[in-house]
């Protein structure tokens, strides 16, 4: 099969294929990219398929196969996130009230000083990570935290007595 045949031949059967296997999967961009792959398939061996054969139905096999391999694929998927996730709580808690207080603190503060706090606390990383990643100098950031840590000690005080008062 040359070029200008497989050309004309993608023209003359491809939605009808896409059809086809949309009413095997019921899904019509599912059928789409099946129909596309049997295509790719096809035209890496168009040289030796033969034209007065049945090329069609050669595309519509592979196709075929093809769905019903992501639909096995998919199904097994679905069958291990339920067998993993049985027996878990369906549920996750929420934040507890010394992390909302942290993050209301946190939003507090001025964004660099913000940064280097949580990269630092949080994240672990040490003054020379900081300011490699966020391009600043070691002073810098050694000065954004020590004004973060000075004012978190505000922020949290003002934010523990508004939680007892409620």
């Amino acid at each position: 099969m040359t070029d200008e045949e497989y050309a004309e031949f993608y023209v003359s059967c491809g939605r009808r294929l896409i059809g086809q296997v949309y009413l095997l999967t019921g899904d019509l961009p599912e059928a789409e990219d099946v129909v596309q792959d049997a295509f790719v398939r096809c035209w890496t061996r168009r040289r030796s398929i033969d034209m007065d054969g049945a090329p069609e139905a050669w595309v519509r096999t592979v196709a075929f196969r093809l769905a019903v391999s992501r639909f096995r694929r998919t199904r097994r998927g679905r069958e291990a996130w339920r067998r993993e996730s049985a027996g878990r709580p369906t549920e996750v808690a929420g934040p507890d009230e010394q992390s909302m207080a942290l993050a209301q603190a946190l939003k507090r503060l001025p964004r660099r000083q913000r940064l280097a706090m949580v990269m630092f606390y949080l994240c672990d990383m040490t003054v020379e990570q900081i300011a490699a990643e966020a391009g600043l100098s070691a002073g810098t950031v050694k000065t954004h935290l020590s004004r973060g840590r000075a004012a978190m000690a505000g922020l949290l005080h003002d934010v523990e007595e508004g939680v007892h008062d409620a």
